[in-house]
């Protein structure tokens, strides 16, 4: 009779998720025991870096992955770059160990009695199977729930289920196959095609889920047969739409007030694959103006239930954006050429603008390089140079919390080693992930990292002076030598000193990981 092991690797297997992101505890032992040698376990050197990784991976290739963390701490140490996945809906498979049965009711070191718990606050389904026969189904359960909602999911597995007798039933689990299919039908899409078509001016609001769900390019033959102006949804994690197209406006400011500045004298806002709307700064006013409606289409019912406003539809938006490209007109092109982009500012002194550094990267790396940004101050600088047309361009942390960045970036690199991948990232968010330099030299990850070096938490400052705190401690971080940590980590290091340099550095071709510092000037991130 087959181990509870043997099958759920077998099922792991046949379900396509055979890349294991980990770092593992005397608990995980027991399931990495007979790994088969299709599957690769990628060590990280903490679950911040293993998380961070594991989320841009899975958004990347667009699959669930799985997670291999140590018991409660292990998993309680991921939970702040999970925030990001939860955010960005990224089907993460979180499987920890857990001590032997017999063990957990007394709370025996490394049990934890209601393990589900610690993480329901963040994940879509979180358990621990009763028995442990019920182990493989559990683990299908954990997939099928992260596919199907597109949210982390989180398994306790006590450690001595691993080894024993799965029971005839449980092979039933390996031939399981979980479809979901929504789109609007009848009189529902008569109705959909005809607000949109009745609108005078319509405007589109695109979210980070159109790209995730690869309907960038028809996001974009959507936008060319409406001809209206188009945003990005705010609190971007993924760019929708390319952004020097003649019709896309930008990401919508993160405040009530401006938002509906933004959509004075449209009739209809049409918000495909985002929330409405994840607001940051507290600038209140009207959601809407007075004559503008509202429909939002999204496959996350909750946030349906939780928007405070406009009209809504559950529906898979792949199909609703079939159902307008089909029922409207097209235009024979784009109504203009794409913007053209500005010169960036001169060097202050002996430090970059930030925009000279984007300016460079766009020039000199490849049209379909994929970054990964976690450079909060900068953000301005960064839209202001960069010309991103094509699908899975641009990455940032989802729920703004730092330590996606590095790890993120090569978790995608990773997953697509087609594309150039190039993380853009701020000194003070560096350090939050840092050690994910340790594995890029492990896997020779053909990773760039580009460190912006200003000695200060940027975007901190920014948002001090906008609550009038403008002298808070803690803002400063200097002292830091990235090239020198990088090389500790096996990574090779370079410090760029001028705008000639960095051209010349980003236009080698190197076959490993790579870290360029750069010194760059304190900007806003508007």
């Amino acid at each position: 009779m087959p181990s509870v092991r043997h099958v759920s690797h077998a099922f792991l297997r046949r379900q396509g998720l055979t890349t294991v992101f980990g770092n593992p505890g005397s608990n995980e032992l027991p399931f990495l025991a007979e790994l088969p040698d299709s599957f690769r376990y990628v060590l990280g050197l903490h679950e911040g870096a293993v998380v961070g990784m594991a989320d841009g991976y899975a958004q990347a290739t667009g699959r669930p992955v799985l997670v291999n963390l140590h018991a409660a701490s292990g998993s309680g140490n991921a939970m702040g770059t999970l925030t990001n996945a939860v955010v960005s809906r990224t089907p993460l498979v979180i499987v920890a160990g857990q001590q032997v049965r017999s063990a957990i009711g007394p709370e025996s070191h490394l049990s934890i009695v209601d393990a589900p718990a610690l993480m329901k606050p963040l994940v879509g389904w979180a358990g621990e199977p009763a028995c442990a026969q019920d182990v493989p189904r559990a683990l299908a359960q954990a997939v099928f729930e992260a596919r199907l909602q597109r949210r982390p999911t989180f398994l306790s597995v006590p450690y001595d289920d691993w080894a024993a007798d799965a029971g005839d039933n449980s092979l039933a689990v390996l031939d399981r196959q979980v479809q979901r299919c929504s789109a609007p039908g009848g009189d529902q899409a008569d109705a959909l095609v005809e607000q949109v078509r009745a609108a005078r001016r319509p405007a589109l609001v695109l979210g980070g889920d159109i790209d995730s769900a690869g309907l960038f390019d028809d996001a974009v033959r959507l936008a060319e047969r409406l001809e209206c102006p188009v945003w990005a949804a705010p609190s971007l994690f993924r760019l929708p739409f390319p952004n020097r197209h003649p019709q896309f406006r930008g990401v919508l400011p993160a405040g009530i007030a401006p938002v509906a500045k933004a959509f004075e004298g449209h009739d209809l806002v049409l918000v495909l694959g985002a929330p409405v709307f994840r607001y940051h700064e507290y600038l209140p006013g009207r959601y809407l103006p007075e004559d503008t409606r509202l429909l939002q289409v999204t496959d996350d019912a909750s946030a349906v239930a939780r928007a405070p406003m406009g009209e809504a539809l559950v529906a898979d938006p792949a199909a609703v954006i079939g159902l307008l490209v089909e029922a409207l007109d097209a235009p024979a092109a784009p109504t203009a050429a794409y913007r053209p982009v500005p010169e960036p500012p001169g060097a202050r002194g002996p430090l970059l603008h930030p925009e000279q550094v984007f300016a460079a990267l766009r020039d000199e790396l490849p049209e379909d390089t994929s970054y990964v940004v976690e450079s909060t101050s900068t953000n301005a600088a960064w839209w202001r140079q960069m010309d991103l047309r094509r699908p899975g361009s641009y990455y940032f942390p989802a729920a703004g919390g730092l330590g996606f960045g590095l790890p993120g970036a090569v978790g995608v690199a990773l997953a697509r080693p087609d594309r150039p991948v190039v993380g853009v990232i701020g000194d003070g968010s560096a350090n939050y992930g840092i050690t994910a330099l340790w594995t890029a030299a492990q896997h020779r990850v053909p990773v760039t990292i580009v460190l912006l070096r200003n000695g200060t938490y940027g975007a901190l400052r920014w948002f001090g002076d906008l609550l009038g705190v403008p002298n808070a401690p803690g803002m400063d971080i200097p002292g830091m030598d990235f090239t020198r940590i990088a090389e500790g980590y096996g990574v090779s290091a370079r410090h760029a000193g001028d705008v000639e340099e960095l051209r010349a550095v980003l236009a080698e071709r190197p076959d490993g990981p790579r870290l360029v510092q750069v010194d760059t000037a304190l900007t806003t991130p508007s």
